[in-house]
């Protein structure tokens, strides 16, 4: 069986991808590796093993596209409301919380956040399938 252990995202400024990712998700730098022309970093928190990668490929200047393919990486929490609020305070500018219901009942309550190179974030509360 196989397991998801990160998903890898490019970026063009470290610092400010890892101060992100910090302020926004409690992860920290588990491991950097340096090679010719670009680094690798991995980030992660204790809640989990699964983590984020950064890719910084070195004298990278414009911005990277993400084409109609990428859509978003998504993160659960106990008090969507609260993490709301608590990115809203440290200025992440997260898009408004919103619900979607099924056949009567809460499927889903989330909002979005973007990252420095504005890939997608989503945030929901931990509920049904989104523990």
């Amino acid at each position: 069986m196989a397991k998801a252990i990160h998903t890898m995202v490019r970026v063009r400024d470290e610092a400010r991808s890892v101060d992100f990712y910090g302020k926004a998700f409690g992860l920290g730098v588990e491991d950097r590796y340096d090679f010719d022309g670009f680094a690798l970093v991995y980030l992660k928190n204790a809640e989990n093993d699964f983590e984020v990668e950064l890719t910084v490929n070195h004298g990278q200047e414009e911005d990277y596209t993400h084409g109609s393919g990428y859509g978003h990486l998504a993160v659960s929490v106990d008090d969507v409301d609260a993490e709301h609020a608590r990115m809203e305070g440290l200025g992440l500018n997260p898009t408004p919380v919103k619900e979607f219901h099924r056949d009567g009942a809460l499927m889903a309550k989330f909002f979005f956040v973007q990252d420095p190179d504005q890939y997608k974030i989503e945030v929901l509360q931990r509920h049904g399938r989104y523990t």
